[in-house]
Parts: structure tokens; C-alpha cells; sequence
């Protein structure tokens, strides 16, 4: 039977205070995929963001981002008060997220609720010996950000920056409930989250994860264990990720990561991959790896470099990375995204691990060769009229698609002057022949293009959509399960 969902990142959810969280918004939209028979609720990278706003690039791979606490929550658990909220300049009611403010007045409120941080003392203390191979190192990586201004790592005085033991013993000492705060608030998250899970799964709804291929290089991920990415000996990158020119930009996109140094990771094997995996598929049903070409052969370009045209490939780890991880986690439900520029190694990789692939309506549209080709290959492919990366497809096709791309879309879609584009899409998604369809709650609205997610290379304006309660509702939910129930028998 075919698998349906929805794509629908946390920070869009419609809240009153500034920026989607786990709290009642999240439960309702579980309410609405479970009337509109969904099997699936997909989400973006939900670590904690860092420069850029940017859920790709954040400042820890086992850390989750303290803007999605529900304040409201933390009122009926009196860690906080409806006049701390009322006073909290969080309020809008606006698309739009004021990241600015949200790092100001939402972590001084979070922060503030650490003050009550007895009332859950035992629960905080069974959290912190459950998550200690990560909890303590990110506090304390956050607590000395904010001791150097926010300041990347690097920058830090050397005595930190290299870790000294005495040194940063000393720090601890004098900043110990500056970080029990950054570690309470880790608490919170976690507590709310799987009690959304939880509350998922009884409607039947899985969620699906997304995790970026690589890490910041303003992370603790790097600062802690530098040996396992390729730094010199000031620490400073020698080869950084990103891509070559394509369908994005010209000059490829300089992604600026830091790559990971595989020969070392082999040594004790690809044990930190194996702790993020699993880490990941505890809080998530399905892991969709961004990237996942970057496994067969990665892009490395030369740290300095002002754009990505000058990188070179390197072979990557393949099937000696996924077989380490398939003998130490169970199930592996993992979606590989096979997008940009691909090669016979990259399928083959992907067909031995049996993962599922991606494949995108927006990239298929550019010839009828393609399309057909598209309902002959192998079902185990999730289809997407786009990704976060892309414009929403009303947007493309008003504003981007050539006019054989329209002319394809009209025909496939049986789209006549006048139709809902949007329900068009839907019911093509639906028939399409492969197992799984998963379509961006914009698309299923048919939003234009001020509704976009991300545009790639591009600093300024992503990240920050956020829908209204009225977006989805009882009427729309009942319809797309009607549309459901014709395509999919």
C-alpha cells in the first residue's frame, strides 16, 4: 500500500510567540494528517541553528534547538508565568520569524525557567546520566560562546579553544549553573518532544527526521573531536564541503563545512556515525541523510576558496561506513536525498543499502523522456514536488518553469485554465506508481512564492515561514483523505 505525508518544519507551526513549537500547534497538525489518512509527518533538521538561521548548520548533531520549547507548556508546569509571557516581546502576528528576537528574549525566558529547575530534579537528573556522552560538552560549549561574544570557537582564548583540562576544570567550577541551564533547557525539549511522539503514534503517524550530511564548523562536534575532521594543526579547515556548479548557482554553492577525515573515523569504526544514527532514529521513525552522494564521492574545495568551482572529488566511505552502522543499529530507516550531480557508484551504493531515493516533480518536468522514465523506475523512490531548497511548485510554475516545463505539467497534471493547481498536484502524486508520495504543506495549499522555505546561496530571508491556524483544518484534511481514497486503492 502507498505511504503518504506531509512535509511541515517545526518553526513554521503557527504560534503566537514568535516561531513554531512542540506545544498545542504541533498536536493539532498531528490531528489534522491523522483525519486526512497521512502516514507520515516530515521535518526538517530540528538541532539548534546556528549563524544563518540555517537547520543545516548547527552548533551540535545530538543537541535540539531550545527555540521549539512551547512557553505555554512551561506556564502549566509553573516554570514559567503568563505575565513572563505577556512581558516577553515575543509576540507577533506576523509569516515571518524575528530570529533576532527569539535568541534574545526566548533563551532569557528559558533560562529564567532553570531557576525552577527543582521541581523536576529527578527527572533532570535521570536525563543528564542518560545523555552524558554529549549533554555536558554542548552546555559547556555554549556557556563559553557566550563568555567570548558569541564568537566561533576558533577565536576563543587558546587555552579553551585547545582544551585545556585545568582551564576549562576552572570554567566549569565558576559557570556551573550556566551550564546546568543550557542543559535543563535540553530537558525541556526532550520531555515535550516525545510526549508529541508519543501522542503521534497513537494517531498512527510516523515522524520522519532529517539530519544534515556534515556539521558546522562552529560546533562542539568539531571542537570536541577535531581528529576526525580535516583540520590543520591550528585547527583551522584545509578542504571544505559543497558543491560543484549546477541547477542552484554557477558557481556551485561553498557550503563551508569542514570534511570529515574517513581514515581516522575507520579506525574505531565510524563509532561517532554510528552514535549519531542511532541517536537520530530514537527520536525519529525514519532518518532522511541530506547529501547522501557525499557517502560515495564528496566535493572538497580549498578552505579560502570564494566559491565552489575549483573543488576537487574524493572517493568516500560507501559501504564500509553503512555496514558499520547496520551491525550496530536496528531497524535502519533510513531515506538516502540522492539529488545534484550523480553517478553509477552513487545508485549502487544506494542499492545496497536498500535505502529509499528521492525524486523531485520539479527537477522531471523538463521532458516527456523523463517523465516516463520516471513511472518505470523502481518503487522504492519517494516522490516530491519539491524540497526546502526549491520554490513551492505554484511558485515555480508561475514564476520559474520554462514553457515546455509548463506544458508538461498542464499535460501531466491535466491541468485546464481555471484548476486548482494544488489539488491537481495531489491527485498525480497520489498515482504516481511508486511506494511513497510526501508533499510540503505549502504545496498542498498552492502558495506562491513568498511562501518559500529556502533559496540556496542566499543569506538573507530563509528559514523564517511560519502558516496561521486556519491553514489547516477539519474541511481540508477531509478532502485531501477524499482525494486519497480515489487515487490510492
Amino acid at each position: 500500500m502507498k505511504k503518504v505525508g506531509i512535509l511541515l518544519p517545526f518553526f513554521s507551526l503557527p504560534n503566537k510567540y514568535g516561531i513554531g513549537t512542540l506545544g498545542k500547534s504541533a498536536y493539532d497538525f498531528v490531528d489534522f494528517l491523522s483525519l486526512a489518512k497521512q502516514d507520515y509527518w516530515q521535518v526538517l533538521p530540528t538541532n539548534p541553528t546556528s549563524y544563518g538561521d540555517s537547520p543545516y548548520q548547527s552548533f551540535s548533531v545530538f543537541a535540539q534547538n531550545p527555540y521549539f520549547i512551547d512557553l505555554e507548556y512551561l506556564v502549566a508546569d509553573h516554570l514559567l508565568t503568563k505575565k513572563d509571557l505577556n512581558e516577553s516581546y515575543l509576540a507577533n502576528d506576523t509569516n515571518k520569524i524575528d530570529y533576532g528576537n527569539i535568541f534574545y528574549n526566548k533563551m532569557r525566558l528559558l533560562k529564567k525557567a532553570y531557576q525552577k529547575h527543582n521541581l523536576f530534579n529527578d527527572e533532570f537528573e535521570t536525563f543528564k546520566n542518560e545523555n552524558k556522552f554529549w549533554l555536558f560538552d554542548y552546555a559547556l560549549f555554549m556557556v563559553l560562546k557566550e563568555h567570548h561574544n558569541n564568537k566561533a570557537w576558533n577565536e576563543w582564548d587558546e587555552c579553551y579553544k585547545y582544551r585545556n583540562k585545568d582551564a576549562l576544570n576552572a570554567f566549569c567550577k565558576e559557570n556551573k549553573e550556566a551550564i546546568e541551564a543550557y542543559m535543563f533547557m535540553q530537558y525541556l525539549y526532550f520531555k515535550q518532544y516525545n510526549m508529541l511522539l508519543k501522542y503521534a503514534h497513537s494517531k498512527n503517524i510516523l515522524i520522519i527526521g532529517d539530519t544534515p550530511i556534515y556539521v558546522a564548523y562552529d560546533s562542539v562536534d568539531v571542537w570536541k573531536n577535531p581528529e576526525m575532521f580535516l583540520l590543520d594543526e591550528k585547527y583551522n579547515p584545509t578542504l571544505v564541503a559543497g558543491v560543484p556548479p549546477d541547477y542552484f548557482s554557477a558557481t556551485g554553492q561553498l557550503w563551508g563545512n569542514p570534511l570529515y577525515n574517513y581514515q581516522q573515523m575507520e579506525e574505531n569504526n565510524f563509532s561517532w556515525w554510528v552514535k549519531r544514527v542511532e541517536f537520530s532514529l530514537k527520536l525519529f521513525d525514519y532518518l532522511r541523510i541530506d547529501h547522501f552522494r557525499g557517502f560515495s564521492a564528496f566535493y572538497a574545495i580549498p578552505f579560502g576558496s570564494e566559491n565552489a568551482i575549483n573543488g576537487h572529488w574524493i572517493e568516500g566511505p560507501k559501504m564500509k561506513l553503512f555496514n558499520a552502522i547496520k551491525n550496530n543499529v536496528k531497524p535502519l530507516n533510513i531515506i538516502a536525498e540522492n539529488l545534484g550531480l550523480l553517478d553509477d557508484d552513487v545508485y549502487k551504493l544506494i542499492d545496497d543499502c536498500t535505502f529509499p531515493g528521492m525524486r523531485i516533480l520539479e527537477f522531471e518536468m523538463y521532458s516527456k523522456d523523463n517523465l516516463n522514465q520516471l513511472k518505470n523506475i523502481s518503487a522504492n523512490n519517494i516522490i516530491y514536488p519539491g524540497t526546502h531548497d526549491n520554490n513551492t511548485f505554484v511558485g515555480w510554475y508561475n514564476h520559474e518553469a520554462s514553457e515546455v516545463e509548463k506544458a508538461n505539467v498542464n499535460d501531466e497534471l491535466q491541468l485546464c485554465s481555471g484548476d486548482n493547481i494544488a489539488e491537481k498536484l495531489l491527485k498525480y502524486g497520489y498515482t504516481l506508481p511508486q511506494d511513497y508520495f510526501i508533499i510540503s504543506l505549502q504545496d498542498i495549499l498552492g502558495l506562491d512564492s513568498d511562501a518559500r522555505i529556502n533559496i540556496p546561496g542566499s543569506n538573507q530571508g530563509n528559514w523564517q515561514y511560519i502558516f496561521k491556524e486556519k491553514d489547516f483544518n477539519d474541511s481540508l484534511a477531509i478532502k485531501i483523505a477524499s482525494i486519497k481514497d480515489a487515487c490510492i486503492k
